[in-house]
């Protein structure tokens, strides 16, 4: 495939217990390894702008969750949990070196999961505005409550899902959009276009609303378990830098400011009038504060 070609990624597969599709932006081979990991209904793509900016300093790539992008499921569950463990798998068997893992959203979660049960191989941690246990107090987006509300339960998720596609994929590409940015113009047009190439390519295949469901379901089910998920951020001795835009519709900044809190010695930025997805809105400016937190933390080279 050739999605990401005016984006500077080459597209590459590897057997993980089947096809896993995943995207070399390259940058110089002494430079730190970097790992981008999508959040929920995403993919390589997501990366896009963001990923060519950090290979000026570090060898980045990134990866198709299963029945994610380009790596359909194959029979392989769609859960964080599972994901958790591709992810270590692609590691091992792609990167083969200790790496700086970015993740949005579920990516974030799944990342700091990761992080935190296996330390050997996570030099840094970069979390883009990830999916948290909500805050006691603060008022979930409408329409993000409904649309979770809606995945949640058996029969009308399937339900919502099928009438959603029966948009045209660039109306499906606008309402995504709408969801995660603060403001879906900045999106470039050649982006929208590769989105909508990417829907295409996924209509051609069986079970993937299942495996949307199966992952939505399990992001729900993670973040209610606070206890566990604080308790994984309470093992993770890495840097970290996290980050959150303050117009997030779909995990309140009061989730990532009650974070930080808990954790002063992590690096916390947060931007103002920014979405769900800020390396997608701004990310001459999200590239810049990574590149410069590397340096910081003496990150910068290649722990080859």
């Amino acid at each position: 495939m050739t999605t990401v070609a005016n984006f500077g990624g080459t597209s590459q597969y590897v057997d993980l217990d089947g096809p896993v599709h995943w995207v070399d932006f390259g940058g110089p081979e002494d430079g730190p390894r970097v790992v981008l990991v999508h959040g929920l209904g995403g993919s390589h793509l997501n990366w896009a702008l963001l990923a060519p900016l950090l290979a000026k300093k570090a060898r980045v790539v990134a990866v198709d969750l299963a029945g994610h992008g380009l790596t359909m499921p194959e029979g392989r569950k769609t859960t964080v949990q599972a994901n958790t463990g591709l992810l270590g798998r692609f590691i091992k068997q792609v990167v083969g070196e200790p790496v700086i893992l970015v993740g949005n959203s579920m990516g974030g979660l799944i990342s700091l999961f990761h992080t935190a049960y296996n330390p050997d191989v996570v030099t840094g941690l970069v979390l883009v505005d990830p999916a948290l246990p909500m805050v006691l107090g603060t008022r979930p987006d409408p329409t993000m409550l409904s649309t979770f509300f809606l995945y949640s339960v058996p029969g009308l998720g399937e339900r919502f899902l099928a009438k959603s596609k029966t948009a045209p994929a660039r109306r499906q590409v606008e309402r995504v959009l709408e969801l995660v940015c603060a403001d879906p113009g900045v999106i470039p047009e050649e982006l929208k276009q590769a989105s909508e190439h990417l829907i295409g390519e996924r209509a051609k295949v069986d079970g993937l609303d299942a495996a949307f469901l199966a992952a939505a379901r399990s992001v729900v089910f993670t973040t209610s378990k606070r206890g566990a998920y604080f308790a994984a951020m309470g093992k993770i001795r890495v840097p970290v830098f996290l980050m959150s835009g303050d117009r997030d519709r779909l995990v309140n900044v009061a989730a990532a400011r009650y974070v930080a809190r808990k954790h002063p010695h992590w690096r916390y930025d947060e931007y103002a009038g920014i979405g769900h997805v800020p390396q997608m809105e701004i990310p001459e400016v999200v590239s810049e504060r990574v590149l410069a937190w590397m340096d910081a933390n003496r990150l910068s080279t290649s722990a080859s």
